[in-house]
């Protein structure tokens, strides 16, 4: 058995800092760099990636609307054409700090709202997988797990990983718990942990009404700015590990 273990990073900006990427990084396997829309700007994305490459771990693209204000986490109207353009140029931004470092791009993962409204909207979603084909067909398309993004990417000739959320609660239809609604993150690390460790070994969930929801990943993810961050990654790890599955990026070979 093998997941990778993901983090959304580099959502600093300027003098505002987001996140405990330092001490997270050395825990994951992926990392989702933002790309100066909802967060991140040039000097983060460049940090980040050095980061991210002095540690092993797989960088990838973490493209959402450009709200920094809302933190991307807003959700605004938007055209598939629209939406292929705004991929498309997030996409670019961050890959040539990536040829500067030397550094291959390896995934994508949209954010926020942008990623929300396409696990529910397969336009959206055919959107996206479009823009990120037409930038570089191996990269790998995230997307949440039984979502019409995945459809998307398969439709779109990409490999696609399936995400899970260990601290997010879930919906019986298999959505995420919108977060304004009590409960929407878990902040119990053991029950995060041990809900990890099904989804990578059982491919089930607990929803929030208690039912059982079936659910295959091929990624988890953490949440950078997320209190105790550093704590919940490097916990995450070793459950799963104790739990006998390789933690390794997406996409990458089997072993």
């Amino acid at each position: 058995m093998r997941v990778d273990l993901n983090c959304d990073m580099g959502e600093s900006f300027g003098r505002w800092e987001l996140g405990a990427d330092a001490a997270v990084m050395p825990h994951i396997s992926s990392a989702n760099i933002a790309c100066g829309a909802h967060a991140g700007d040039p000097a983060v994305m460049r940090r980040t990636m050095r980061l991210a490459a002095a540690q092993g771990v797989a960088c990838g693209a973490h493209p959402g609307f450009a709200d920094l204000a809302g933190f991307g986490r807003r959700e605004i109207p938007i055209t598939p054409d629209e939406a292929t353009d705004l991929v498309l140029w997030q996409l670019g931004a961050l890959a040539a700090i990536a040829r500067a470092e030397g550094v291959t791009l390896r995934h994508v993962k949209p954010h926020g709202a942008l990623y929300n409204m396409a696990a529910r909207d397969p336009a959206l979603a055919d959107a996206i997988a479009r823009a990120v084909a037409q930038f570089d067909r191996s990269l790998v398309l995230f997307g949440l797990a039984g979502s019409p993004m995945l459809d998307g990417g398969r439709a779109a000739g990409l490999a696609v990983a399936a995400e899970g959320f260990a601290d997010r609660a879930y919906e019986p239809d298999g959505s995420l718990t919108p977060r304004a609604r009590p409960g929407a993150v878990i902040h119990d690390l053991s029950l995060v942990v041990a809900r990890a460790v099904r989804m990578a070994t059982e491919s089930r969930v607990t929803a929030r009404d208690g039912s059982e929801i079936r659910l295959h990943v091929d990624t988890i993810c953490v949440h950078g700015d997320t209190p105790g961050a550093a704590d919940l990654a490097h916990a995450l790890r070793q459950g799963l590990e104790a739990a006998g599955v390789l933690v390794r990026p997406a996409g990458s070979p089997g072993e």
